[in-house]
């Protein structure tokens, strides 16, 4: 029997934790804090990410029940109160887990460095390819007034970048639903030789052109009323699907004026399907196929946008002022790209839904991490189980 340390401690143990102490002093966080400090609230927020707690009511007394065990999953208190959580949550500074979440990216991105695409143009080279979307989560009105998004909704919106490579989150902006999703190319530091797919909500040519100039590659999908004039066709394969592949200029006054330089234009009809879609890029070197399947790689921040919502507490949350909220969003992130984080280090081959599946039951065993998550699942060679009682007597 293994009589080491707790699955969630072992967890832990994947965190910087002189990255998270530097931050603390940076924000102040344990100023005038007596007990519960904010490595105490990190671990009360990242286990309630793990094994899905749904309530402050929900964490207290999960966490209360065992009060022997805490030490071991490295609590430095010996109660979780609801309204000291809550206090933690309204008060300390959301940019302490921001900044945090932002040096596990780093490390994730390190790890996954290797990871494949799936197109081979692109896995042998060294550029970067990121998917660009938001995502709205509802909130209430009465409970979460700053957030008015219309008269009687309220909500906030996950500007989200993320790496292709490995599905990392590399930048979130979280803004009041009422941001436009195309407003994020205002904050965002283009990458020079790097890929951003893009659908047509981030259409604006003036923003565009600020990327063509910062030598960084855009793919989205072309407007129905875009105005353009054909410079030169080059030939395309009909088998594989493309219809043309050509460089245009706009025509249009404002878009010319917002985006002089020319583009390149190209149709593919799906083979499976036979839907019609069209591209507009900047780039003239990769090939038209590549182009359009490139674009099939920004569904993978639509997944990413699923995933956290399904399997992390980010649409039901422990607090209601806009602190508490980032805090938690942030501490969500952080908890995502741990996982991914110690999956890599361990060599893990599951995927994250089930390793969280299987953190959410082992947190308070004392299990080997590695052993707890490469287990393998046990299934019957034959359909007949042996040990079944009879219900009927037939």
């Amino acid at each position: 029997m293994y009589e080491g340390r707790t699955v969630f401690a072992q967890l832990m143990d994947h965190l910087p934790r002189r990255t998270f102490q530097r931050l603390v002093v940076r924000y102040d966080g344990n100023s005038r804090v007596k007990t519960f400090t904010c490595w105490d609230q990190f671990l009360c927020m990242v286990f309630a990410q793990l094994t899905y707690r749904e309530s402050l009511r929900d964490i207290e007394a999960c966490l209360g029940a065992v009060p022997h065990k805490l030490y071991h999953l490295g609590f430095r208190t010996r109660t979780v109160a609801r309204s000291t959580l809550a206090d933690a949550n309204e008060r300390r500074d959301w940019r302490l887990y921001a900044d945090l979440a932002q040096r596990l990216v780093v490390e994730a991105r390190r790890l996954y460095l290797d990871e494949p695409i799936g197109l081979e143009e692109l896995d042998a080279s060294e550029r970067t390819v990121y998917a660009l979307d938001a995502t709205t989560v509802d909130l209430c009105l009465s409970l979460f007034p700053w957030a008015r998004f219309r008269t009687t909704k309220a909500g906030i919106k996950l500007h989200t970048l993320l790496e292709v490579r490995g599905a990392i989150p590399t930048f979130i902006w979280i803004t009041d639903a009422k941001r436009g999703d195309v407003e994020v190319l205002d904050v965002l530091i283009p990458e020079p030789g790097s890929i951003y797919l893009m659908d047509r909500a981030y259409v604006d040519f003036e923003r565009l052109h600020r990327l063509n100039e910062a030598r960084a590659t855009f793919v989205t999908r072309a407007k129905k009323n875009l105005r353009w004039r054909r410079r030169y066709s080059r030939p395309v394969d009909r088998s594989t699907g493309l219809v043309c592949d050509q460089t245009i200029v706009l025509t249009r006054k404002e878009s010319a004026e917002a985006y002089p330089a020319a583009l390149r234009r190209v149709k593919y009809r799906d083979l499976e399907t036979g839907k019609v879609l069209i591209f507009v890029t900047n780039d003239f070197t990769l090939p038209a196929l590549t182009v359009a399947h490139l674009y099939r790689l920004r569904w993978q921040v639509e997944l990413f946008f699923k995933w956290i919502k399904q399997h992390l507490r980010i649409k039901a949350f422990f607090g209601t002022s806009a602190n508490a909220v980032k805090t938690q969003i942030w501490i969500a992130i952080s908890t995502y790209l741990l996982v991914a984080i110690a999956r890599k280090r361990l060599g893990i081959e599951r995927d994250l839904y089930t390793i969280l599946q299987i953190l959410s039951v082992y947190a308070f065993e004392k299990t080997p991490l590695a052993k707890a998550l490469s287990r393998s699942a046990y299934t019957s060679k034959d359909g007949d189980i042996r040990n079944q009682l009879t219900l009927f007597d037939l």
